[in-house]
């Protein structure tokens, strides 16, 4: 693999990332609206949030992307 293509595939990778956290994000929201914060679907948004926004520091802290 060539420095460009690592490079890329960490970009995707980075932005895959911030996609799971901002959809686990938005759906929390719909279904803390709906009196939903005790589901299993909700907790599971949960830990999915959690590992997202962990990925996204460790980036951070090697300055690698803006704050989490």
């Amino acid at each position: 693999m060539t420095p460009a293509e690592k490079l890329r595939a960490y970009e995707a990778m980075q932005a895959a990332v911030q996609a799971q956290y901002d959809h686990a994000v938005a759906k929390m929201a719909e279904l803390k609206a709906q009196g939903k914060e005790k589901t299993v679907t909700y907790r599971q948004l949960m830990t999915d949030k959690m590992t997202a926004r962990t990925l996204l520091g460790y980036y951070k802290i090697y300055k690698l992307a803006g704050p989490v």
